[in-house]
């Protein structure tokens, strides 16, 4: 049962789905107080806790304390209620680059009781008039460098009336910034409930109509909690760095809301390049980093070239599967795991991982503390241990769509189902497939493609590389895989037929590649993904 809202505009109660397709929400563990605002507990608590001289949030050339950072998100929250008539409750939409002033933005209007949407800078109107009107945004924060493709979709939006700039870099001279400069630096937090939805996060993944997953105030701190203080065991002298858009939840976590929690630094990059974060890492000496694995390649290729990275104590990977090879060499040059995990937008971060003293190849790990996976067959059963199935999962965080149809999808019997084909072996660990729609059915064989590139990896040729299924008549689909190669080795007849005989040599011999294509890049998300449907489209 849900506790009294404190939103004026209650848009987002009245658009979560019916409690009963909801999933199974496993409490038990996280208590937090009724009234709860996350903005709140992220600064002016802070404060509070004697952190107001420790480094918050490094970025554009600036370092910004805990008080900096909690006077500076009050001012703003003055502004948006005192001139912007922003109403507890109504959706934000803020546009910008991974910088401290995105940051100062969402933690201003969460404060103010919205509800945020965080975008990606790249969209473009059309798509930001989809994400507008799905969840009826009113007001928009944007980075005044980004400004041309919002006011094209404001233009004809019968949702978005006001649309304010702020300035991303540490000038502070745009229309929000002096508006803020002359409020005063205690604001009046609305008095949120910890199950009022306080952000929005659109999933990197949709295609048609988007997906909205909904996430309350306490799920915010539940990550933190939870996966940041059981398995990272953050500290007020951790320094965080990654690659990640705050856009995405798996970025907002991993460099806002888990260094927040625990009094730690978060290092901003509004370009998060490999080299660009090497360079960030030896600077400040970065403790935890969070990228996805061919952005780790790139820095073990770095660091055979002098670049120190010792002072990364953990080495997050996620988003994308973490190729054995990329997990042994990065243990045998630093002598420290690379932790993988699996998380979802709709989970809203992290729920299966490794730990520090318990980790492997090609292994995801097993659950965060408070959740619970299961592997499951199309009709809900469970498997025996070591068969590929359906990942199911529950905890404390969980899919709630706006609007959305596809609730029942996600959610069946109480479990999230995720979309991710595992296995489950004999002591419970987790290893990953492939996604539900990137199994190769061949000749009556079901091949993950993210094993075909493990094994091509381990080829001292391949940079990177994509395996997709080509439809073939004979055979139904055949394993095609796409190869960046290192500088050197040229793709001629006898490195493909090299790399097969690597590959049938590696695994199971059915699972080599009959097709190899050498291109110059993969095409990829802004958080690393593969994107798989460009490559099963290439002509």
């Amino acid at each position: 049962m849900l506790g009294p809202s404190a939103h004026v505009d209650t848009f987002a109660r009245d658009n979560l789905p019916d409690e009963s397709l909801w999933p199974d929400l496993l409490l038990d563990g996280f208590d937090y107080p009724d009234r709860l605002n996350v903005g709140v507990e992220l600064t002016d608590k802070m404060v509070e806790k004697g952190f107001g001289d420790h480094t918050a949030l490094i970025g554009n050339g600036r370092r910004r304390t805990y008080k900096e950072l909690s006077d500076w998100t009050n001012r703003l929250a003055n502004a948006l209620v005192e001139n912007l008539n922003l109403k507890p409750g109504n959706r934000v939409l803020i546009r910008s680059a991974n910088n401290p002033a995105m940051v100062a933005c969402w933690l201003a209007a969460t404060k103010a009781g919205a509800v945020v949407v965080n975008t990606m800078p790249m969209l473009r109107a059309g798509e930001l008039s989809a994400i507008v009107d799905k969840a009826e945004i009113t007001h928009a924060l944007c980075d005044t460098r980004l400004m041309d493709e919002l006011a094209t979709c404001a233009k004809t939006s019968k949702y978005l009336k006001t649309v304010v700039g702020f300035d991303g870099t540490s000038n502070h001279d745009a229309e929000l910034d002096r508006l803020a400069l002359e409020k005063p630096v205690r604001f009046d937090a609305v008095d949120t409930a910890q199950d009022d939805v306080a952000l929005l996060g659109f999933t990197s993944g949709t295609t048609g109509d988007p997906k909205a997953t909904m996430h309350f105030h306490r799920d915010l701190l539940i990550i933190a909690d939870g996966y940041a203080k059981e398995v990272l065991g953050v500290t007020p002298e951790d320094v965080f760095v990654g690659s990640p858009p705050l856009a995405f939840t798996f970025g907002l976590g991993g460099l806002a809301i888990f260094p927040l929690r625990f009094g730690a630094a978060a290092t901003l990059l509004e370009t998060a390049s490999p080299p660009n974060m090497i360079e960030i890492i030896e600077k400040f000496r970065a403790t935890v980093c969070f990228t996805a694995p061919t952005a780790y390649r790139a820095m073990l290729q770095a660091m055979e070239e002098g670049a120190d990275l010792s002072s990364l104590r953990a080495a997050v990977s996620a988003g994308e599967t973490l190729p054995a090879p990329v997990y042994e060499d990065w243990k045998a040059k630093t002598g420290k795991p690379m932790l993988d995990g699996i998380g979802a937008t709709e989970m809203l971060h992290i729920f299966i991982s490794n730990r520090f003293d318990d980790h492997r190849a090609a292994c995801t790990g097993k659950p965060v503390t408070g959740y619970e996976a299961k592997i499951i067959d199309e009709n809900g059963d469970e498997v025996p241990r070591g068969t590929v199935g359906r990942l199911a999962v529950r905890g404390p965080t969980g899919c709630r769509y706006l609007a959305d149809d596809r609730q029942t999808v996600y959610v069946q019997d109480g479990w999230n189902i995720t979309g991710d084909s595992f296995t489950m072996d004999a002591d419970g660990y987790l290893h990953f497939a492939a996604r539900n729609d990137d199994m190769i059915i061949s000749s009556g064989y079901n091949i993950a493609g993210p094993e075909v590139e493990a094994a091509l990896l381990s080829h001292p040729a391949v940079s990177e590389c994509g395996v997709v299924g080509k439809p073939d008549e004979a055979r139904g689909a055949i394993v095609q895989a796409h190869v960046v190669l290192i500088e050197g080795f040229i793709g001629d007849a006898a490195l493909v037929k090299d790399l097969q005989d690597h590959v049938k040599n590696t695994i199971a011999p059915y699972k080599y590649p009959r097709e190899i294509r050498f291109i110059d890049a993969l095409p990829k998300t802004q958080t690393g993904k593969i994107q798989r449907f460009a490559l099963r489209e290439a002509p």
